[in-house]
């Protein structure tokens, strides 16, 4: 449920390697090697390691040249083979004056270039050679290899099989075709070739291990599990295919085989920094900071200059209150020259990330209810934030932070912060065991000890504040109930429900270049009564908050505080299938999804192109086809262009009417489709949500704070329970943040349920996520009778947790909260 910043540049998608195998040159030199000969591009490897496997040698010297220049073109072939690619282009340099068409010496000065990442000057050299001699198979396949680490992955394909009809059945070619696939995301190619490579060649360790990370791409994760362990088995030390399998683990969010594989690792090579990179990152995610810094610091001493293990190390020391090392890191990762656009947006995050550093330092001994993430920070900063966009235009427009010594004078955490009291020990004990039962047991969803904690404390904190609130309208009902005794009929109630606010939050202005006032996220006065109200929104923030500070490489806002582009929609887009890659955490909901969109088809006869233009599938034919349909292949090939389609929510709040729901998306790739639900949120939308959760926020009240009111009746408290669940069920729906909708609504799904004096002691059931379940429903009523029966029978009724101590006066300032968060006794 946790939503995960995504800062790992996967081993899977670091294939941007050159593989320089040598096999069999056509009409004159043989030249031979194993499949392990590699250049590699990424430095991913030892540098001496590479050297050692880049070997070819001539094994049969061409009759139509004189000696002379075969001793010299073998002298060349072993300054390659040496690393001396220089001497080896000076050596090729000169045949070439003499003989400016001759293939093999082409072949290897384009070789030479290459292992120099001269990657034009080496595709000119191999394109002389092939119009030299168009049979020169050797010059295709390396030809090709150039082009795919230009990115140029049509035209590499193309020369590879070229190659391969010279050679039908090279396991080497097969073996660099399906790399070459597999970095291109044509994962089903990539298993068509190196199945073909490994059954030519049995011993080859690399091709089964990209056939694993081409499995576990379209979700075979059992033969890819396969694959890697039959490379191991092949050579125990191959650290690539130990790398290779840690990834496949981490996707899947096994932590303990995760560490099994690192440890493996770093018994082959102790000095392989990305290891220490992909434990800090497992680390993190599962909510244990500090170590994650000691192996990223590990990996930085290996590798200064490695982007990620800074970016994440910064992270670290923010989420934890060490501002001055996290700024430290952050300036340090703006100032590296990067070579890719992922590391490039790593870089922007790091940007953004800086300022909510500071921003955090200026609040961390105020009172928790002024960090105001939404009610501070510019809108068009946040908005920047969320798209990962080039700062330019933000540092243009925003006012920045003050420097950190500012900030540090009042904001470094205090020891009393971490000190330990009876009060804090027994909040913590509750919240830990009550914030697990957030965690998603499902692929991909690691348990994150940090994440359960922040869940628990702000659970607790929404039953204590809605309680106070629920106390105060619970008076009101008594009161109008007298007056029915005395007068004999109802007192007339005022629109809305008054409940005083518990919001503390006040005026602050950090980012911002105007003089804003933070909002209380929709509070307002009672003008007659001279109460504030406490609306759903206030409820839900309180649970943003805690969400915010607890993981703040996260952006999480909400969306109707960025900038003016609310006006034309900000989406989510959460992939099932992208490309033809299933995505661990989502793609078990795909069948749902597909069977719900073909229900709105059917329902509605029409989806809309990109165009938001209608196109018409009322013909019988079509509809038919479309019931009939079992992949996304099926659907695009019937609707002939990429389409959208809005699900929708049946409105509890006003009769007969429907909300748009999740919107599901497909989208013709390269390779394969974009499958995808989105959530357009535009002020219409906003507006339509926002009554139908004022509505389900009052219903929760009525069915509370009228006779209800105090209960430990479990059958008594029906209806309280059925409406926090209905309410749950439009949140989920209306999807109103940038990212963490999900936690935060069981969080406060839990917060509500105590506060009715019901505690969940169960757990959710492997393979449901509670917010899916909430999007493929048309039907309030629908969810919660597929919710409540796993969720009903594992509730508690209780009172206990009235005896917690009062979370806002325990964990007072945001240094509190942060420590709270941060300490751990293992």
């Amino acid at each position: 449920m946790v939503d995960e910043s995504e800062l790992c540049v996967e081993l899977s998608e670091k294939s941007n390697k050159l593989s320089m195998s040598f096999s069999k040159a056509s009409n004159a030199s043989e030249l031979c090697s194993t499949s392990s000969d590699k250049f590699d591009g990424s430095n991913e490897l030892s540098d001496e390691g590479a050297k050692k496997n880049k070997k070819f040698c001539v094994t049969r010297i061409s009759k139509t040249k004189s000696i002379s220049v075969d001793f010299r073109l073998s002298r060349g072939i072993a300054q390659v083979n040496e690393g001396k690619y220089a001497q080896a282009i000076s050596i090729f340099d000169q045949i070439l004056n003499e003989d400016p068409t001759y293939p093999e010496a082409l072949i290897g000065r384009g070789t030479a270039c290459a292992f120099q990442r001269e990657l034009d000057a080496a595709i000119a050299d191999f394109t002389k050679a092939i119009q030299s001699n168009p049979s020169a198979g050797e010059a295709w396949k390396r030809r090709g290899q150039a082009r795919a680490a230009l990115g140029e992955s049509d035209q590499a394909i193309a020369d590879l099989t070229k190659a391969l009809e010279f050679e039908p059945n090279s396991a080497d070619i097969l073996h660099e075709r399906g790399i070459v696939n597999f970095k291109f995301k044509d994962f089903d190619a990539a298993i068509e070739d190196l199945s073909a490579c490994v059954k030519l060649d049995r011993d080859n360790k690399s091709a089964y291990t990209y056939l694993g990370l081409s499995l576990s791409s379209i979700g075979e994760y059992t033969r890819a599990e396969d694959a890697h362990m039959k490379s191991i088995q092949l050579d125990a030390n191959f650290l690539e295919a130990w790398a290779h399998l840690t990834q496949f683990y981490q996707d899947l969010a096994n932590a303990e085989k995760v560490l099994e594989c690192l440890q493996k690792v770093l018994q082959i090579d102790g000095r392989f920094a990305k290891a220490y990179y992909l434990r800090g990152l497992l680390l993190h995610g599962m909510g244990d900071h500090r170590n994650a810094i000691k192996d990223l610091s590990i990996g930085l001493s290996l590798e200064n200059s490695n982007v990620e293990c800074l970016y994440l190390k910064a992270s670290c020391h923010h989420a934890i209150g060490e501002y001055k090392e996290a700024v430290k890191d952050y300036d340090a990762a703006l100032e590296l020259e990067l070579d890719t656009m992922e590391k490039f947006v790593l870089q922007c995050l790091a940007f953004y990330q800086k300022e909510i550093a500071l921003y955090t330092a200026s609040k961390i001994n105020r009172e928790f209810c002024w960090f105001d993430i939404d009610g501070d920070i510019n809108p068009l900063f946040k908005e920047y934030w969320c798209k990962r966009l080039h700062p330019k235009e933000v540092c243009e427009k925003v006012y920045r932070q003050p420097p950190l010594r500012d900030s540090l004078k009042k904001g470094k955490l205090r020891k009393q912060d971490f000190a330990v009291t009876k009060q804090k020990t027994a909040l913590i004990q509750a919240a830990d065991r009550i914030g697990k039962k957030i965690q998603y047991n499902c692929p991909g969803f690691l348990p994150n000890r940090r994440q359960h904690r922040m869940a628990g404390l702000a659970a607790i904190e929404i039953a204590q504040k809605v309680a106070k609130a629920w106390r105060s309208l619970q008076v009101e009902w008594k009161y109008s109930n007298k007056s029915i005794s005395k007068n004999g009929k109802r007192a007339r109630r005022k629109e809305k429900i008054n409940i005083p606010s518990q919001n503390r939050g006040g005026a602050g202005c950090s980012t911002t270049s105007s003089s804003e006032t933070s909002t209380s996220f929709g509070s307002t006065d009672d003008r007659s009564s001279g109460r504030s109200i406490m609306s759903w929104h206030d409820v839900y923030s309180l649970a943003v908050k805690w969400r915010q500070i607890s993981e703040p490489c996260d952006p999480v806002v909400w969306v109707n505080k960025l900038s003016e582009e609310f006006n034309s929609g900000f989406g989510s887009h959460t992939p099932l299938i992208l490309g033809q890659t299933k995505v661990v955490r989502y793609s078990p909901n795909f069948r749902r999804t597909l069977n719900v969109a073909k229900s709105v088809i059917k329902e509605k006869k029409c989806v809309y192109n990109k165009g938001d233009n209608l196109i018409d599938l009322s013909e019988n034919r079509k509809l038919q086809d479309i019931l009939n349909a079992e992949s996304c292949s099926d659907l695009y090939r019937v609707v002939g262009e990429d389409f959208w389609l809005a699900t929708w929510c049946n409105s509890t709040a006003f009769e007969g009417r429907q909300l748009e729901g999740t919107r599901i998306t497909l989208v013709k790739m390269i390779h394969g489709f974009d499958f995808a639900i989105r959530t357009p949120c535009t002020p219409s939308r906003w507006d339509e949500f926002d009554a139908e959760m004022t509505v389900a926020w009052e219903a929760v009240c009525k069915a509370y704070c009228g006779e209800t009111y105090g209960s430990t009746d479990f059958e008594v408290l029906e209806n309280v329970r059925d409406a926090i669940l209905r309410m749950t069920y439009y949140w989920y729906n209306f999807m109103p943040l940038s990212r963490g909708s999900a936690a935060v609504g069981f969080v406060v799904l839990l917060g509500l349920l105590l506060a009715a004096n019901m505690e969940f002691t169960g757990s959710i059931p492997e393979g449901t996520q509670v917010d899916w379940e909430a999007i493929l429903n048309f039907e309030p009523n629908s969810f919660v009778e597929s919710v409540k029966s796993w969720l009903y029978p594992s509730l508690k009724v209780t009172t206990s947790w009235k005896d917690y101590p009062d979370v806002a006066s325990t964990l007072e300032t945001t240094g509190s909260v942060v420590a709270a968060l941060s300490s751990y006794s293992d």
